[in-house]
């Protein structure tokens, strides 16, 4: 079992389970084919020889890479019957049809035309079981492929990314989190990996707060204010070197960067073509704000849509937000194609849960995470796919059942990242990115 292990000089250790160094870790045929790939001439010079040096030529050649994922949070809980699942003619089928894809085989709710004539992007992973229909406990699952134990705070999906993709010397910020609603709102966070892979979590606007410098400030005093705090800073961290303050040191010394990169979050700077293309609403904006980010090297976007919680009206609730998810998908989709950025970005459509096979007596859809579907498209994923399969109904997984570990390894492994690995918390404890044992859908995988 390999354990890497955050160290006070920056670099990670490989240890046993027992936490002790490991000169020869052992390494998945994934990685090995990815580091060859990718060029890495030492990693197959001497095997048995690996050593720590090699391993972090692997992690700075994956960074190199510059992967990025879009993660397209579905807050409240999407309806698979009005997505990617759909059962048309059947008691719990609603009344949208089924329609065709440019894969053969492959049916998608008629309300998604445009993501459907896209399929050879996207695989559609349609045996979800999660056993929690609660939002809290669905939103936390979801978000970091794990629930809290032990009093342990686990990172989440974005701050995982952007511990493993983010560059030091990048000025633009690792990880976005937009989410204008009043409803259903949860930040996530960087849990024991520190302050360093935090969100930026715009909850109220498209641009951040406090991000430009007051005009009574010059940039020279700005500048100089900074030198003090690092001055101060480093006459504290003396004989203190721990986790904590070098994650807070490490955040300051961004802000400049940050700062600079305030015209990433005007969509003004963008042509009025590409806008009109996306469309005018939030949703959109907030779209046209994460392809803008992941081309300037951010690793992880999320933009969260609400609210799909349709208790009642489901059929209308999902005529509107689905057809919207379905135009600015496709858009994304295309103009990451354009730029050349598709096949190094993934995009995640997933929320915390599903809705029920049966129809309230409000014409609504309820919580139900026992056999529900997300999507994956673009980098290291193969289009064109379905994995997992639910009843005539959907009132189960009838085949290919996974939770929330395989669904996490199976992103990590399409970005580049070996879901085996381990970090130590407080210098002891090993944490797993995904619980022992837990298999990547490999169906899926480019």
């Amino acid at each position: 079992m390999n354990i890497i292990q955050p160290a006070t000089n920056g670099l990670e250790t490989f240890c046993n389970s027992q936490g002790r160094p490991m000169s020869t870790p052992a390494l998945s045929r994934r990685l090995f084919l990815g580091a060859a790939a990718a060029g890495v001439s030492t990693f197959a010079a001497d095997m048995t020889g690996l050593d720590v040096l090699k391993q972090n030529l692997l992690a700075e050649e994956l960074k190199k890479q510059e992967k990025h994922v879009i993660l397209l949070w579905l807050a409240g809980g999407a309806s698979q019957f009005e997505t990617w699942d759909p059962k048309p003619g059947r008691p719990t089928g609603g009344p949208f049809r089924a329609i065709d894809t440019n894969v053969g085989g492959i049916r998608i709710s008629e309300l998604m035309p445009k993501l459907a004539q896209r399929m050879q992007h996207t695989a559609i992973v349609r045996s979800l079981n999660t056993k929690n229909a609660d939002h809290g406990g669905g939103t936390k699952l979801m978000e970091s492929g794990r629930l809290p134990e032990g009093g342990l705070e686990y990172p989440d999906l974005g701050a995982i990314v952007a511990h493993e993709l983010a560059r030091s010397e990048s000025q633009v910020p690792d990880y976005v989190s937009l989410y204008t609603s009043s409803e259903g709102r949860h930040k996530g966070g960087a849990g024991f990996l520190g302050s360093r892979y935090s969100p930026m979590f715009l909850d109220k606007d498209v641009m951040p707060e406090n991000i430009k410098r007051l005009d009574v400030i010059s940039d020279v005093d700005h500048k100089e204010r900074d030198d003090l705090r690092n001055l101060l800073s480093q006459r504290f961290a003396r004989g203190r070197q721990t986790n904590p303050v070098g994650s807070h040191n490490s955040a300051y010394q961004r802000v400049r960067g940050l700062m600079a990169s305030e015209k990433l979050f005007d969509i003004t700077q963008e042509p009025q073509k590409v806008r009109d293309a996306y469309g005018p609403t939030q949703f959109a904006e907030q779209c046209i704000i994460a392809r803008r980010l992941v081309e300037a090297g951010t690793p992880f976007v999320k933009v969260a849509r609400a609210w799909w919680d349709s208790h009642g009206q489901n059929f209308e609730t999902h005529l509107e937000l689905v057809s919207e998810l379905d135009h600015v998908m496709s858009t994304l989709m295309d103009d990451l194609k354009e730029r050349g950025l598709l096949e190094k970005t993934l995009i995640i459509t997933v929320g915390e849960f599903g809705r029920t096979p049966q129809i309230n007596p409000s014409l609504g859809r309820d919580h139900f995470a026992s056999a529900w579907s997300a999507s994956l498209t673009g980098c290291g994923i193969k289009g064109g796919t379905v994995f997992g399969k639910t009843d005539d109904d959907g009132h189960k997984v009838a085949d290919g059942e996974v939770g929330a570990p395989e669904f996490y390894a199976t992103i990590f492994e399409a970005i580049g990242i070996d879901h085996e690995r381990h970090f130590t918390h407080l210098g002891a404890r090993p944490i797993p990115l995904t619980e022992p044992g837990t298999k990547a859908i490999t169906q899926v995988l480019a």
